[in-house]
């Protein structure tokens, strides 16, 4: 077999029938290229309001874009009153005339600012400068004056800029250019406040001596900085070729630190630096094993005398909230919690109350999410605040002058899907639970820093919904700030997407799901169904907003060829029990038979659904799971397209495979990896992966190209230079495309066809 970056086409032919007229055409083609560029964001008006708080005024701005123009507006919470943030022409004219360079008022070259000059001027970043424009008269100018680079990290009082050469941590002083050097010993694989480097890091830069920032973290004060000093030097590696590179006709290699599930990982230890004295203070705790790249974080406590950070174990078994005090360096278990199976890191939010030395904690060990106040005194039980068969997903704000906390949760609304979010308040004894966001949609807020006002954006897939601001006391709304408005995309045709819900294959769980039909959609027509899939257990991932829905573009791209397009959350993701999320521990491979279930529920109540010609693709452990579903259930699905796919658990991150595949690596490594079971493949399979891929090395891609080969199985593969992870252009796109019209359809698919933006 020859690998190279084209379709193999192989013998194996599936038995299908003739597709309907308009399936497959150069027509759809054309249609699923305008979702496909996002063309179709163009034709709608969407209603997502991120707030940027102004201090404890009350008030904000926000950017809004419209299918013509772009917005800045700014609203006073107090006064219930909304108005442009400035004059956008003015300071378009004004900025073109200093710049030299035309800027449109309806698209400036900025998309974030902050108010300066007690609010008559703005500052805000183009490039590489730094403005400043008067709202006075709208004179804008380029500041002047030393600053950092971008490699170093200024002090929160902007006196020194802390960066790293040769391994070691210098700091500068900005006033006067003085450096000073705070280590001597640092040494390539052990070196100072600089994180375990990715591969994507090294082809940007085209080398593997990087330009790193500086990994510190300074006290308020700026008189103290934590940092680390990593030990990679036992760590397991990984090398990458790059065949194509920019700059040379010889391909390029890189060597970094990738550490395999059960290997030797590295370990940092973290310091603490005196600005003044040039002191140095180690940490007393046994290094931190980093389970994968970058490094650990830190947080300093507002009155500086001590920071925290949350560590876990490998596996992620136990989790542990410490404090350091800065100037002895001991250290502190505040907080420990520990499972049998793992302690979901994205579960477990948590807050410290300043005032009453007091730690918020989400904790699963009820069996659902729910919050637990512990309290100053280390041998006391903490009070669980919230409880029931509903999941808290996020702690929002604690006002603790009124011992009240807000937090979004879903599933405690009854008929509602139980992924939708709501805002809630309790009061920090327990009582007074309060439902702050009663629309039947998904919810997400921005509450004030002062904590009265909250922003709430709220939608579902087949409802645009609006962004209001609300008062946080009892979640009545103030104003509506913007509606979503999707008049254009409906005159293309286009409907919204269908929610689904049916039963796990057990019987025993609802699953919820979502269907994108074409926006040419004839019932009397059978359709074959595309599934996009992914199953990894660190959250939910069928869309639960309009925007989310609507920016799939790719879904519904596939839809307009002539397929149904579906996704689904089963068994072994968030958002639901214990129970639930656990059912994929150790069975990473067993999450399909869910996914079969919901597909021929659907199709039971929409006969159009075609389940014997049946699709799938994915990215990642979506294109582990794409590959995976096939090898399971070669009775049901036929195609599959699987995208840097993880197909073999041994050879992908430490990190992700220990939390949810289990630790220490045991017999499921080997007996669910997509390699071991290569001979099952039936269908037809195209492989996509990139030589530079920094997440999902393609080493496991090409042992299971290897073990399908000894199976003497038929597949198809394209092997992409410069791609790193997922599909990274148009391109790719259309080769999948390509393969479900000629495969699931049937039909020859328009030759060598580009997908480029096309004017809605």
């Amino acid at each position: 077999m020859k690998v190279a970056v084209s379709l193999l086409l192989s013998p194996m032919l599936l038995i299908l029938p003739k597709a309907s007229i308009g399936q497959g055409t150069a027509e759809d083609y054309e249609r699923a290229s305008l979702f496909q560029t996002e063309g179709h964001l163009k034709l709608v008006s969407f209603a997502d309001v991120r707030p940027h708080w102004i201090e404890k005024s009350g008030r904000f701005w926000y950017r809004i874009g419209e299918p013509d123009r772009v917005r800045f507006v700014l609203v006073d919470a107090r006064g219930n009153s909304s108005a442009p943030a400035f004059d956008q022409e003015r300071l378009a004219a004004s900025l073109a005339k200093s710049s030299k360079r035309e800027v449109l008022g309806t698209k400036l070259p900025f998309e974030e600012f902050e108010f300066s000059d007690g609010g008559q001027s703005i500052r805000f970043r183009v490039g590489d400068e730094m403005w400043s424009c008067s709202l006075r008269d709208y004179q804008c100018k380029v500041e002047g004056g030393r600053k950092a680079d971008r490699y170093e990290k200024l002090s929160p009082n902007g006196q020194w800029a802390a960066f790293v050469k040769d391994a070691n941590l210098f700091l500068r002083q900005i006033s006067t250019g003085q450096v000073v050097q705070l280590t001597s010993d640092g040494v390539a694989g052990w070196s100072y406040a600089t994180e375990l480097p990715s591969l994507g890091q090294m082809v940007d830069q085209g080398t593997e001596n990087l330009k790193q920032h500086a990994a510190v973290f300074w006290s308020p004060d700026s008189t103290k900085l934590v940092t680390y000093r990593i030990d990679s030097r036992s760590s397991g590696k990984f090398t990458s070729l790059q065949f194509v590179p920019p700059d040379q006709l010889r391909p390029k290699a890189f060597t970094y630190v990738y550490p395999l599930p059960g290997e030797v990982l590295a370990t940092a230890e973290p310091i603490i630096f005196d600005v003044n004295s040039r002191g140095r203070t180690e940490v007393k705790t046994p290094p931190l094993e980093l389970p994968f790249q970058e490094g650990p974080g830190f947080e300093w406590f507002p009155d500086g005398k001590a920071f925290f950070y949350d560590y876990n174990t490998r596996g992620v078994k136990v989790i542990e909230l410490r404090t350091v005090d800065a100037e002895s360096g001991d250290q502190k278990v505040v907080l420990r919690e520990e499972a049998e199976r793992y302690v979901d890191p994205g579960e477990s939010a948590y807050r410290f109350l300043r005032a009453s030395s007091e730690v918020l904690w989400c904790s699963e060990r009820d069996g659902w999410n729910h919050l637990y106040l512990y309290g100053n005194k280390p041998a006391s039980p903490p009070l669980q605040l919230t409880k029931g068969p509903w999941v808290v997903h996020h702690i929002e704000y604690v006002d603790e002058r009124n011992r009240v906390v807000y937090f979004l949760a879903g599933g405690r609304e009854k008929d509602e899907d139980p992924y939708q979010t709501h805002l809630y308040s309790v009061g920090l004894d327990g009582k007074n639970l309060t439902l702050l966001t009663p629309e039947n949609a998904n919810h997400s807020v921005s509450v004030s820093p002062e904590g009265s006002f909250f922003v709430d954006n709220y939608s579902r897939p087949d409802l645009p919904g609006a962004a209001v601001l609300r008062r946080s006391k009892d979640g009545s709304e103030v104003r509506t700030l913007e509606k979503a408005d999707p008049t254009g995309l409906f005159a293309k045709g286009w409907k919204y997407p269908e929610s689904f819900r049916g039963k796990s294959a057990d019987g025993k769980w609802d699953l919820y799901g979502l269907i994108w039909r074409p926006s040419r959609f004839d019932p009397s027509r059978k359709y074959p169904v595309v599934e996009h899939i992914y199953t990894g257990p660190q959250a939910f991932f069928v869309p639960k907003s309009f925007a989310a829905a609507i920016g799939r573009g790719g879904l519904q791209a596939v839809a307009e060829l002539g397929f149904i397009v579906v996704m689904i959350d089963g068994r072994g993701t968030t958002g639901r029990s214990r129970a639930f999320h656990e059912h994929s521990y150790r069975n990473l491979g067993g999450a399909f038979e869910d996914h079969v279930a919901m597909i021929e529920q659907m199709a039971a109540t929409y006969p159009y659904m075609d389940t014997r010609r049946v699709g799938i693709f994915g990215t990642s452990a979506g294109g582990y799971a794409a590959a995976h579903a096939m090898l399971v259930h070669p009775e049901f699905y036929k195609v599959g397209v699987t995208i840097s796919g993880d197909h073999d658990a041994r050879l992908d991150k430490a990190w992700w495979n220990e939390l949810y595949q289990g630790y220490p690596v045991d017999k499921d490594y080997v007996e669910q990896s997509n390699v071991t079971m290569a001979g099952r493949l039936e269908g037809r399979l195209l492989i996509e992966h990139g030589d530079v891929d920094d997440n999902v090395h393609p080493v496991g891609t090409m042992r299971f190209v290897d073990a399908l080969i000894k199976a003497n199985k038929s597949f198809d593969m394209l092997f992409v230079p410069n791609m790193a992870h997922g599909e990274k252009s148009h391109y790719l796109a259309r080769r999948r495309w390509d393969y479900f019209v000629e495969h699931l359809l049937g039909v020859e698919p328009p030759k060598n066809f580009e997908v480029k933006p096309r004017e809605p």
